[in-house]
């Protein structure tokens, strides 16, 4: 039966590794631009290391960027906003007025026979024909700078000085100044009578859709090419130089290439070409998992959020590359080294950057100064970020990003262009751009923790704060047993120091191997008073089951308080599968004539996997037994520790951790100095 389950766990598991193999070649394949590639790779200021290039038929030779924006820029500071002039609200208002001057002369007889009133709306009528805008001039962003504008009456557009134009504010004026001048002492009474800005409102409107329009067919007409090469025409000899002008042509051919030969090509070929590529890229990565990290290979969730970050920064620099507005350096890259090597190693985040930037050079511009650009950035964010537990780490890690990104891009384009002033340097911003993304990462460790299981060096930090609520539990509950957890975490940590490891996540494992102990913490001698002990009131085999689920409690407990596995590790293989000797002797001595299953006073295991449990096992064991020394003299606790490993050695509890006997020589040695100090050991003194 057992060989059966095993069988099927094994077959899961694979047919689990099949899914994610061909679901991340697919989702790739999916999101992979669909034109062919141009087979010459070339850069600016390098040699041309082909052989001599003859035109293979005629194509049109592309403008650069910067000479199209620049054309386009000159050609928009000389074109003319167009403003729509509304006739119908000129005569409705000149209409309105003169009837209102009308009435207010025909209910005086005095002012129509002293004032002349008539030529007002005359003069109104001027300047809605000339044109009346609702704000000043100054406030239109569309009219700084320019002179004139196309001012549109019906189906005709005519060029019309700004001078010319009029706001609300200065047309009223105007229009008072007149009346007050015409008027004379009746300029009271009239405006008494008739309010003037109930007559004069904007009649000439910006139109932004026809502006729009007008500016996109400006734009058109504007050729991105300059010049023509025939077919057969030699392009470059063999070492020539690619220069400024040379690298144009090139790149032009290689645009005009990939679309011809995207056209002329039979399709389910280049669809089975960029299979096999993205194929091999992603096995690639198997096969690395598989021989060099079998743990995460084997390992679901780690798998999949392994080939899940490469699909996704995969997915962000295709974006990228179809919107214009943004770059494909703007994409953060090096945020995928650094929550590999948060998570797993340095060595497993530097290869899978090298594998996603491999994948995204395929279809990158410049496939090769953005292949040499994000390792270099992505290798510093590894070594810049060699562990995350300050929020400063993160803010140098961006630093040196940004820094590195600059360097080598202002070193690569000082070789291709050989000169300061054509140098692009608004690269820089992208790269500030893709640096600044990565203090996402804080939040991206705590989401990525929830989803996947993963234990960052953070979250071990928090944990092992002693007022976490399962801490301060343990303090109160089973004080020997806090302070004997203290003391096993701060030596496991000063040991895994020097033979290497992650010291936070064995204190954090220290702290929390014996909160099983809060179940009857009375039954275990660092928390008993003098002279009580409740073991001689039970027999050995209940004193011996006692003491062995302090282990399943533990797991309880730690499940409780959901903590995660890796520290539930520390907990179930901290005895591994040893005995309790002294109830098992005990034992055998009282019953002499019956025989004993040595099952029953065994721990249940399992042995520890790694070096971490496999230190905290050690340090366990020997710590607790160097109190029960009754001369702690240095000769008898260098015995002591020699005995107590040996015993875990010969009894084969550390034969699945990665322990070396280097490592375990440099482990004696350090908790030999520590408990020297720890117990005040002293020289004796010559009589």
């Amino acid at each position: 039966m057992r060989k059966l389950l095993t069988r099927l766990n094994r077959s899961y598991h694979l047919f689990y590794l099949v899914i994610v193999l061909m679901a991340g070649i697919g989702l790739i394949f999916l999101m992979f631009p669909g034109e062919s590639r141009f087979k010459y790779e070339f850069q600016k200021g390098s040699p041309w290391r082909h052989e001599t290039l003859i035109a293979p038929f005629n194509f049109a030779i592309l403008k650069a960027d910067a000479d199209i924006k620049a054309e386009n820029d000159s050609l928009l500071n000389t074109y003319n906003p167009y403003f729509v002039l509304d006739t119908l609200v000129e005569v409705n208002k000149v209409k309105e007025f003169s009837n209102a001057i009308s009435k207010f002369t025909q209910s005086n007889a005095a002012i129509k026979t002293a004032v002349k009133l008539k030529d007002l709306p005359g003069i109104l009528e001027k300047k809605y024909h000339a044109g009346i805008l609702q704000q000043s001039i100054d406030s239109y962003e569309e009219l700084t700078g320019k002179k004139e504008i196309m001012l549109v009456k019906g189906n005709k557009a005519v060029k019309t000085p700004i001078s010319g134009l009029y706001s609300i504010k200065s047309a009223y004026k105007e229009l008072n100044d007149t009346l007050r001048t015409l008027s004379g002492k009746f300029y009271p009474d009239f405006m008494k009578a008739i309010n003037l800005s109930d007559f004069i409102t904007e009649n000439l409107n910006f139109d932004e859709e026809l502006n729009r329009n007008e500016k996109k067919q400006l734009l058109d007409k504007l050729s991105t090419t300059k010049g023509m090469i025939q077919g057969g025409e030699r392009i470059i000899f063999q070492g020539d130089l690619v220069g400024q002008e040379k690298f144009k042509v090139l790149e032009s051919l290689k645009q005009a290439y990939e679309q011809k030969r995207g056209d002329n090509m039979e399709y389910f070929l280049v669809i089975a070409g960029r299979l096999l590529i993205i194929s091999f890229f992603i096995m690639l990565m198997f096969l690395y998992l598989l021989f060099y990290r079998r743990d995460i290979f084997d390992h679901k969730r780690r798998l999949t959020f392994i080939i899940l970050m490469i699909v996704l920064m995969v997915f962000m620099a295709v974006f990228a590359t179809k919107v214009k507005s943004i770059n494909i350096y703007m994409v953060p890259m090096a945020i995928l080294p650094i929550l590999i090597r948060i998570f797993f190693d340095s060595r497993t985040a530097i290869f899978t950057l090298m594998i996603t930037t491999l994948l995204i050079g395929y279809f990158a511009p410049n496939s090769y100064e953005y292949i040499i650009l994000q390792m270099i950035a992505g290798i510093i964010a590894v070594f810049s970020l060699n562990q995350l537990h300050k929020r400063s780490h993160i803010v140098f890690s961006a630093l040196w990003v940004f820094l590195t990104y600059s360097a080598v891009y202002l070193a690569m384009a000082m070789v291709q262009e050989g000169n300061l002033e054509t140098i692009n340097w608004s690269a820089l911003e992208w790269f500030g751009v893709s640096s600044f993304f990565i203090f996402i990462t804080y939040p991206l460790i705590y989401i990525f923790e929830k989803i996947f299981g993963f234990v960052s060096d953070v979250t071990l930090i928090e944990l092992s704060d002693t007022n976490q609520p399962l801490l301060r539990k343990l303090a109160e509950e089973a004080p020997g047993t806090f302070q004997h957890s203290i003391q096993i975490a701060n030596l496991a940590e000063a040991v895994i120091h020097r033979i290497g490891g992650n010291p936070f996540l064995i204190r954090a494992g220290a702290l929390y191997h014996d909160i099983g102990k809060t179940s009857d913490p009375e039954f275990f001698i660092e928390n008993q008073a003098m002279g009580m002990n409740p073991h001689d009131q039970i027999d050995q085999l209940k004193s011996s089951a006692i003491i062995i689920d302090h282990v399943a409690n533990g797991v309880k407990l730690a499940q409780k308080y959901r903590l995660p596995e890796i520290l539930i590790a520390f907990i179930t293989t901290h005895h591994g599968t040893t005995q309790t000797d002294y109830f098992y002797k005990t034992y055998k001595n009282e019953h002499p004539g019956i025989a004993v299953d040595p099952k029953m006073f065994t721990y249940p295991g399992p042995l520890p996997q790694n070096k971490e449990t496999a230190v905290l096992m050690l340090i366990d064991g020997i710590e607790a037994a160097t109190r029960s020394l009754n001369e702690k003299s240095v000769d008898n606790i260098r015995a002591l520790i020699d005995k107590m490993v040996e015993q875990k050695i010969q009894s084969q509890q550390l034969i699945n951790a990665d322990l070396t006997f280097r490592e375990i020589n440099i482990l004696k040695i350090t908790l030999l100095e520590k408990l020297i100090n720890i117990y005040h050991v002293r020289i004796e003194y010559p009589k």
